[in-house]
């Protein structure tokens, strides 16, 4: 076993069972980053026996309170002093409109403005060779950053639980392409990854068409193994040292084009985001 630390958060979670596993057979310490630590224990300890790595541990954190994320970011820092690997693996999907301690709707706080506040500030116990993975989706066409609604309602208009969605899938999408752009003279790698449709409880939404929609996409949904396939490709793999603000979906890099990796609402979408962390990046 190296002395490596390895953060994946939702851990406990379909993939992030998967993603786990992997980075911790890898031999990484493997911190999983977890919103119920009590439930989550039980797959720790599981994990560790399939893997024969002891050194996988549960730490909570609730990506919907930015004070958690801060506390949960000390915490690594104090005790470890080092990151290697990220894997901004967690993520929601709200069954109607819920807003978070910090005035943001809760989906754009999981998916978005958490995960962008935990890699800031684990920015600075990352070495050369670090990576971080972003967990983006097929969804991020429908994303629009209507501001400040999207940070304050999660969408412009009439509320409808993939919206929200979309957009904060869009945001971490634009966040990998800018910060690896920012970072990239400290050699550290931030990629996004598109996990497709995957067999998870994200995709069920609570509803009457639920059968059907289940009965439509069944023959292309993935198994939560395939669906982490990509982003474990990205934290492992030595043929990609050193690729970069690439978005990925199996094993591929899909080219986005300009109108993407030059948003024109990126740096906007920055500054905004900044503003709302500041007061915990201090």
């Amino acid at each position: 076993m190296n002395n490596k630390i390895a953060i994946v958060t939702g851990a406990d979670g379909d993939m992030g069972m998967e993603e786990t596993r992997a980075v911790a057979q890898a031999g990484y310490h493997t911190i999983m980053a977890c919103y119920c630590p009590s439930k989550a224990q039980a797959k720790c300890e599981k994990l560790r026996k399939e893997t024969g790595n002891e050194n996988i541990e549960v730490i909570g954190i609730d990506l919907a309170s930015l004070k958690s994320v801060r506390e949960f970011a000390d915490t690594v820092k104090e005790r470890f002093g080092r990151v290697d690997l990220l894997m901004n693996n967690a993520g929601t999907l709200e069954t109607g409109q819920h807003f978070t301690v910090d005035g943001l709707e809760r989906t754009i706080s999981v998916n978005y403005v958490g995960p962008y506040l935990l890699t800031r500030l684990l920015i600075p116990v990352m070495p050369k060779g670090a990576r971080i993975v972003n967990m983006a989706s097929c969804v991020h066409p429908m994303g629009r950053l209507n501001f400040p609604h999207m940070f304050e309602r999660g969408c412009k208009g009439c509320f409808l639980r993939i919206w929200p969605y979309s957009n904060s899938k869009l945001a971490i999408t634009l966040f990998t392409f800018e910060l690896a752009k920012r970072i990239k003279d400290m050699g550290i790698t931030v990629n996004a990854v598109d996990p497709g449709i995957v067999n998870t409880g994200i995709i069920r939404m609570q509803m009457f068409f639920d059968p059907i929609t289940d009965l439509i996409f069944r023959p292309i949904i993935r198994t939560p193994l395939q669906g982490a396939d990509t982003a474990i490709r990205l934290l492992l793999d030595k043929d990609v040292e050193g690729q970069t603000g690439t978005f990925n979906r199996s094993r591929k890099i899909i080219d986005l084009g300009k109108k993407y990796t030059q948003h024109p609402k990126m740096q906007e979408l920055w500054d905004r985001t900044e503003e709302i962390v500041k007061p915990f990046l201090a």
